[in-house]
């Protein structure tokens, strides 16, 4: 019988966590304590919400549930713990280095405005990077539900704040909703300033948010990308560009995109020469972090050590890390394996 190794000891890279998604549980009910919010069962009984966005009713209740979660963060030391704790989780999941994803107009309004709310996140996360010692940097995302506009001034500003440790621009919420092409003007924008485009598609949305995703928005990386698996041509696609696919296993049976975890295509990613990078998406959510999403590809598709060492591979390649930090990564996984 293989062996089977620990895999929180396991290096590799997280490139789809979302901010406030990314909080605890015990941390939630504590600010909302502070600040009088009434939290629903679904958030305050200690259990992951029953979720299914696959309808209109269902994401406008997940997007509920969300935005009563990021009503709790008001105040620069909420930020900066927030950013704190969730670089803990990732380093007891063996990340090595965490890309997190926020949309700072979300924050605008408790924060002092977006350029502040922007900075403040910018420095939490540098203490954090301080603290923990966790490589942490930043994507800036765009609201698909607002104004294009919106977007392009969000690029902007991501790009004048790249010396800061921002390293991508992303596209999030109701992929169903309006069309990829009507921001491309903003994906121009951050690609021309050096940052990586990675905005979400093929979750709710068929392959054909897929391709929209590298034909209209140039995309480097795309944001879960399951539904490719129903595209062979687009698979082929994929695996000849090495377009790293952020694959959210946990996610994606929590809102209903398929019914079982053995109904997620990672295997048939996996042999299609798709690169993927497993991701929690939000774990206070879903309740699922990054190890997780490993124990789900071994227990439930059959992943052996080595491939998934070749998953935490393929995440350090599709990371923005610096050749040098990718090197030490890679050796280090070769090390996990012969442990």
């Amino acid at each position: 019988m293989a062996s089977v190794r620990d895999v929180r000891l396991l290096p590799k890279t997280h490139l789809h966590l979302h901010f406030t998604g990314s909080m605890r549980s015990s941390t939630l009910l504590e600010l909302a304590d502070r600040y009088g919010v009434h939290l629903p069962d679904a958030l305050s009984g200690g259990e992951p919400p029953k979720l299914r966005a696959t309808d209109e009713r269902g994401w406008f209740r997940f997007q509920r549930l969300y935005d009563i979660a990021r009503s709790c963060l008001r105040s620069e030391e909420d930020i900066h713990r927030l950013v704190r704790e969730a670089a803990e989780e990732d380093l007891r999941d063996g990340s090595r280095w965490l890309e997190i994803q926020v949309d700072p107009t979300s924050y605008a309004p408790r924060l002092g405005g977006l350029i502040p709310a922007l900075e403040i996140i910018l420095d939490a996360v540098d203490a954090a990077r301080r603290e923990t010692g966790l490589e942490i940097r930043v994507l800036v995302a765009a609201n698909r539900m607002k104004h294009p506009l919106d977007a392009r001034t969000l690029a902007r500003l991501a790009v004048r704040h790249a010396h800061r440790g921002i390293v991508g621009f992303g596209l999030s919420n109701d992929e169903r909703r309006g069309f990829a092409r009507d921001f491309d003007r903003a994906f121009a924008i951050a690609r021309d300033g050096g940052l990586l485009a990675a905005p979400h598609g093929g979750e709710l949305a068929g392959p054909e948010s897929v391709r929209d995703c590298l034909d209209d928005l140039g995309a480097g990386r795309v944001g879960h990308g399951v539904r490719a698996a129903e595209d062979p041509r687009l698979l082929e696609r994929l695996a000849t560009s090495g377009v790293t696919c952020e694959v959210c296993p946990a996610s994606n049976v929590a809102l209903g995109v398929y019914e079982r975890q053995e109904d997620v295509p990672l295997r048939k990613l996996f042999e299609a020469g798709v690169p993927m990078a497993l991701g929690a998406d939000d774990p206070l959510l879903f309740g699922a972090r990054l190890a997780d999403q490993y124990e789900i590809a071994r227990r439930v598709h059959g992943f052996t050590d080595e491939e998934l060492a070749e998953l935490a591979r393929q995440s350090v390649r599709g990371s923005t890390a610096p050749q040098d930090v990718r090197e030490k990564l890679l050796m280090d996984i070769d090390a996990w394996l012969d442990s």
